[in-house]
């Protein structure tokens, strides 16, 4: 086996992982609200890379055992992560029928229910992110310092700040500096949130974590210009 179907057994291997933490932390489809459990779990286990909590993990690697605070987060980036492409799917938005081959959540369920499952999964997945203060009370610094960075890399000085600028922009040429923030923020902010939790939670002190955050920011831009060119060929 030569490096690079190595590389791709073990990324399988990884991401399979991760999925059967997401199958872990979601919410079991019960009650009269079950529907929306179900768009849940429809839109979170609709496939993809899973880079984002698959970065935080190997980043905690790098600084320390495995914590057993990492497994919610992972679950609750990736639910972020997916709330994010859900309301980005939506009318008012870009209005996709399809994503990753398969319908999206609102044309399966019904714009009202996209809307809702969007924000069941914010809202759950914070609910996932207070899980870890369960299962390693121990470490409950360390987790504060997480969530903090959680809620501000997915709120409006990240993904969100991000996303508010695309929209506003979107239908004209814009300068480099807005082109560029709106990387750094709507893609390099889950990036570089993935990365330094991990960091965080691996017990890398404030420096490091601070040099990761460098690191992760350069990374979100090379994934955001590699998906652009994406966007581009795919539709040619």
């Amino acid at each position: 086996m030569n490096s690079k179907e190595e590389f791709t057994v073990q990324m399988k291997r990884k991401v399979a992982e991760i999925e059967e933490i997401l199958k872990e932390y979601l919410p079991k489809p019960e009650g009269y609200q079950k529907v929306i459990m179900e768009a849940m779990e429809y839109s979170l286990m609709a496939g993809g890379k899973r880079l984002r909590p698959m970065l935080m993990r190997e980043t905690s690697r790098l600084f320390g055992d495995e914590t057993e605070a990492l497994c919610p987060f992972m679950a609750a980036l990736e639910m972020i992560h997916t709330y994010s492409l859900v309301h980005d799917d939506i009318p008012a938005m870009d209005n996709d029928a399809y994503r990753r081959g398969r319908k999206t959540t609102h044309i399966v369920y019904g714009e009202d229910m996209g809307i809702l499952a969007g924000d069941a999964l914010l809202n759950y997945a914070f609910e996932t992110a207070f899980r870890s203060f369960e299962t390693a009370p121990q470490e409950s610094l360390k987790i504060g310092r997480a969530l903090s960075v959680l809620g501000r890399k997915a709120g409006v000085y990240g993904m969100i700040g991000g996303q508010v600028i695309d929209v506003k922009e979107t239908g004209h040429a814009v300068p480099k500096d807005v082109l560029d923030t709106i990387y750094e923020l709507k893609t390099g902010a889950l990036i570089e949130c993935a990365m330094m939790i991990g960091a965080i939670l691996g017990g890398a002190e404030e420096e490091d974590v601070r040099k990761v955050e460098k690191i992760a920011h350069y990374v979100g831009i090379a994934f955001q210009i590699q998906d652009d060119i994406l966007d581009v060929t795919s539709t040619e």
